[in-house]
């Protein structure tokens, strides 16, 4: 469905998301120049790529176009709020009921009904730039790490994790049935183009959320250690209905195994507090599981 409003709306859900990771600095500069009302309606404008590809496919409705167009400034004057009464950032209450909305937005699914098929990644985006443009710009949240130039140091913390957790991981998966190996070699370019698409749409944003922001959030209140165990947890739990979401039973096995990785990805993000380690090791982690493990 590469139609030029599908195009325009893909650009302009990613200009957000990836001008923040490779210029945070002058993004959250030039937020901080406009009037405080400019700075919490901005996000208003995460409802055009909406506009753009339910019109084209003939979806469009009010109501999921005013839910994308309040919903991101209802986020924005919270974490704005916050900010103003947790100045130590130690995390307010606010910041835990945003996370909230985000994990069970994304998690259960409840904005894709205003998507095409096969098209309610949008959906995700957009509730990540939501998520990004609160933090980053109207929160100010400090120790995030959410910074995708890369860094040798980011490779090899990530890929450490990557060799202490797989074996762990296939010992229990493959003894739990879980795990199945295809002895197959897809080719470099399917591997590459798998640990792109991984890296970018799947594992920066939950390590944004979960690393990034909840762990973060959460070892100021209970320390580093609980607060990885913790957000292991969350992570874990937010996989219960990954493999097939309209399934009634509760997939403990990808659940645990899920955990485990968090624990993984969580030592990843902590060594130095950089979103781009633990994204590496993640996106490895989905890509090996992917084309051999699946």
């Amino acid at each position: 469905m590469l139609t030029p409003a599908n195009l325009l709306a893909a650009a302009l859900a990613l200009i957000p998301y990836l001008a923040a990771a490779f210029f945070p600095r002058a993004v959250a500069g030039w937020t901080r120049a406009l009037p405080a009302w400019a700075r919490l309606a901005w996000p208003a404008a995460l409802c055009v790529p909406y506009a753009l590809v339910a019109c084209g496919a003939g979806v469009f409705r009010w109501g999921w176009l005013l839910l994308y167009a309040a919903l991101p400034p209802a986020i924005a004057f919270l974490l704005w709020q916050a900010a103003r009464a947790d100045e130590a950032q130690r995390g307010n209450w606010r910041d835990f009921l945003v996370l909230a909305t985000l994990g069970l937005a994304v998690d259960l699914r409840w904005f894709q009904g205003a998507w095409p098929a096969r098209l309610d990644i949008f959906g995700k985006v957009l509730l990540l730039d939501a998520g990004i443009y609160g933090f980053l710009a109207i929160r100010q949240l400090d120790g995030v790490g959410f910074d995708l130039r890369l860094r040798l140091r980011d490779a090899g913390i990530g890929l450490r994790e990557v060799v202490l957790y797989v074996p762990i991981a296939l010992a229990a998966g493959l003894g739990m049935g879980f795990l199945h190996l295809h002895r197959t070699w897809p080719g470099f370019t399917a591997i590459a183009v798998a640990w792109i698409f991984t890296f970018f749409f799947i594992a920066v944003p939950e390590e944004t959320f979960f690393r990034g922001w909840l762990q973060n959030l959460l070892e100021r209140r209970i320390g580093r250690t609980p607060a990885l165990c913790v957000t292991a947890a969350l992570f874990g739990l937010s996989h219960f209905n990954k493999l097939n979401h309209l399934a009634s039973h509760f997939n403990w096995r990808y659940v645990l195994l899920a955990a485990l990785a968090g624990v993984f990805y969580g030592r990843a993000w902590r060594r130095e507090r950089r979103v781009g380690a633990s994204a590496v090791t993640h996106a490895t982690v989905d890509a090996i599981w992917s084309l051999w493990l699946k």
